[in-house]
């Protein structure tokens, strides 16, 4: 199907990418409004197959597509301006390189706006009791109940918020790629309500909480039966992990599944993800006939580590820069690593371990030295010269005037056609992808890649790579995302910049920010961009690190060689000169995760009143109904005590075992994890 996607929530300023789905280069596609608001004017350009819709007017717009398959519409509700959530990156054309000089467009994902009901709204947005402070969360659960589908919203104000979540509203839209009687639909506030006999084979929902912006929407999905042959439709795209639902009768005709698309898959939310750069990790083995054979001899090392997901740096073919995310070739393995039989092989031998592999994948650029670019470079008449962006200057498009990489046009539909059956490839191959430069790359071809992906297997992981984060990234983009605001918190805890206090304030961002509950954090100190947080901070202050990284709410992430006190950022790794005690001391923290629900996604954080003899020390809590657990970290050398009142606690450290019960406290050398009693 080309359907160009789900229904879009945007405000007036923001501007979003349309495109068919699944394109066709060769095919003729024509763009239309089709209704608009009384004060719209707004027309789209009927022989552009990809369009930039920058609406004029709130309200909800009916856009038409014509593509060789059908007619599609697809709805997009506008808010007024005011609506506008604070750093919307669809502020411009998303997926330019305004860096550059290029065009002046944004990065990627969103412009800005106000939006309403599909198939019926809520109260209307301009009835809400606006308060101040920041963007709302919305959660969509559905039942079928007595024939009936009843899709319930759990809309929360913003923690800075004066409003009462009473006064918030939600606005819900029916997806429109599905079969659904519009007549049927009822919406009472924060509920709508479909008969399952108005539905065809699937029914999805759609709604944003509104307060003083929109809030990042959420969606909700229900499939009655398979289809005859046991499999499922084209358009079928968004299913994830389900729970089987019926009629309250228990007529087996009304049988259907309720799925949440944007809930990350249930294996990534326990994982210890570890990055491996293949450059350097096993450099040192020399009987290994390829690269990939000499990581697989590496793969017992991490099953004991106790790591069970792993990230490879790009291993397509590149220019020969050893980072390898200068892409020559998308279709095939770099020569200097191996075949691309080799690499199966290796991500088959993690598989036997029990662990998942990602694929690092690069959609936003080429390398200078593909032969599309080169073809292209200072020749308009070249065939490919349409696939980049141009500056006035004739030089490609580029971010941080990097000098060997040109950034690709998802205008152009033969560009998407060839990342889109690169992306198919590799899919087939590996359990998720860690998206390079997310935020680079349109909003509305990641959401595109999900549907793609998650159609042939629903716990696809995807996890973005953009810096700040984005909460709009979790539109029915990502699963995960990079928690780049702890990151630069710990690097400044680290470096005794900011008291160890902050860390919590970094965490608390992530709901300030709009980020929903259901999120999935990536947590980090290092990559292969950065500086050895070793080097950078001190080794008192790595230990107390990793103890963030494996006590706070997200999903840990070790780059290769952390855990044995590596200082070279992409040097080969010094195996030889491992320290043990560093290892050692993340393998605990890993078991310990791995033994303690409450330290894993299903717990729930929270403050605590302590006092501590070093504003380089932090306590919080960590709560689930299996125990809740105290745990405190000290960033600077030497033990401290931290006082945490009439707190009931077990002073026995699951970490070391041992007692750390003090005078006045518990002793904290770096990193203490204590039940409460």
């Amino acid at each position: 199907m080309q359907h160009p996607g789900p229904p879009q929530f945007m405000a007036v300023g923001e501007s979003v990418q349309l495109a068919p789905r699944d394109p066709d280069p060769d095919a003729d596609y024509a763009w239309r409004v089709r209704s608009a608001p009384v004060a719209s004017s707004l027309e789209l350009d009927a022989d552009t197959a990809v369009v930039q819709f920058t609406p004029d007017a709130a309200g909800q717009y009916v856009v038409e597509l014509d593509a060789p398959d059908a007619t599609h519409t697809l709805t997009v509700r506008v808010f007024p301006g005011s609506y506008l959530p604070a750093g919307s990156v669809r502020s411009g054309a998303s997926g330019m390189s305004g860096m550059s000089g290029q065009s002046g467009q944004s990065g990627s994902a969103r412009p800005t706006g106000f939006s309403g009901g599909a198939s019926g709204s809520g109260s209307g947005a301009g009835d809400a009791q606006r308060g101040q402070g920041g963007r709302p969360r919305i959660r969509l659960d559905a039942t079928v109940e007595d024939g009936v589908v009843v899709v319930r919203a759990d809309p929360q104000p913003n923690p800075d918020s004066d409003t009462v979540r009473d006064d918030l509203v939600v606005e819900f839209v029916v997806d429109d790629r599905d079969e659904v009687d519009d007549a049927a639909v009822e919406t009472d506030g924060w509920e709508l309500r479909v008969p399952l006999s108005a539905v065809g084979d699937r029914l999805r929902v759609h709604a944003v909480a509104l307060d003083e912006t929109y809030s990042v929407p959420d969606a909700v999905t229900v499939e009655r039966e398979a289809v005859a042959d046991g499999g499922f439709t084209e358009a079928e795209t968004e299913s994830v992990q389900t729970d089987v639902v019926g009629h309250a009768d228990g007529s087996g005709a009304g049988s259907a599944s309720v799925s949440r698309p944007n809930d990350p898959p249930k294996w990534a939310q326990e994982v210890t993800l570890y990055e491996i750069y293949v450059r350097g990790y096993a450099s040192d083995i020399e009987d290994a006939d390829n690269t990939f054979e000499a990581l697989e001899t590496r793969l017992d090392y991490l099953e004991s580590l106790g790591v069970d997901c792993l990230w490879l740096t790009p291993v397509l073919q590149n220019d020969h820069a050893p980072h390898g995310y200068n892409i020559v070739d998308f279709y095939d393995i770099a020569e200097d690593l191996g075949t691309r039989e080799d690499y199966e092989q290796f991500v088959e031998a993690a598989h036997d371990r029990g662990m998942k592999v990602l694929f690092d994948l690069v959609l936003n650029h080429s390398a200078r030295a593909h032969p599309f670019f080169e073809d292209a470079y200072k020749n308009p008449d070249s065939e490919y010269y349409d696939w980049y962006e141009w500056q006035e200057n004739g030089e490609p498009g580029t971010y941080f005037d990097w000098e060997y990489i040109a950034n690709f046009d998802h205008r152009n539909l033969e560009v998407r056609r060839y990342l889109l059956d690169a992306v198919d490839m590799w899919a087939e191959v590996v359990d998720g992808f860690r998206c390079d430069m997310a935020w680079a790359v349109p909003d509305t071809f990641w959401q595109e890649i999900r549907d793609r992906v998650k159609a042939k297997d629903p716990e696809f992981l995807l996890l973005d790579e953009t810096i700040p984060y984005i909460a709009d990234f979790h539109e029915g983009m990502f699963d995960m995302h990079f928690d780049t605001t702890l990151y630069f918190t710990l690097r400044q805890v680290g470096r005794g910049d900011e008291p160890a206090e902050r860390i919590l304030d970094a965490i608390e961002q992530r709901t300030q920010v709009g980020f929903p509950d259901h999120a999935a954090f990536m947590l980090y100190l290092e990559n292969h961009d950065e500086t050895r947080y070793i080097v950078e901070c001190g080794e008192d202050e790595a230990l107390a690190a990793a103890g963030a990284l494996f006590t706070l709410p997200g999903v840990p992430m070790v780059y290769g060689g952390q855990e044995i006190g590596q200082r070279g950022r992409r040097d080969a790794l010094a195996w030889d000169h491992a320290r043990d005690d560093i290892r050692d001391h993340y393998e605990r923290l890993i078991e310990v995760r791995d033994e303690t629900p409450a330290l894993r996604y299903d717990g729930t954080f929270r403050r605590i009143d302590y006092e501590a003899d070093s504003d380089r020390a932090v306590a919080f809590v960590r709560d689930h109904d299996d125990g809740s657990y105290l745990c405190a970290l000290n960033f600077a050398p030497g033990a401290t005590t931290i006082d945490v009142g009439d707190l009931a606690v077990d002073a026995t450290d699951v970490v070391s075992g041992d007692s750390v019960a003090a005078e006045g406290g518990i002793r904290v050398d770096d990193v203490v994890v204590c039940p409460l009693a």
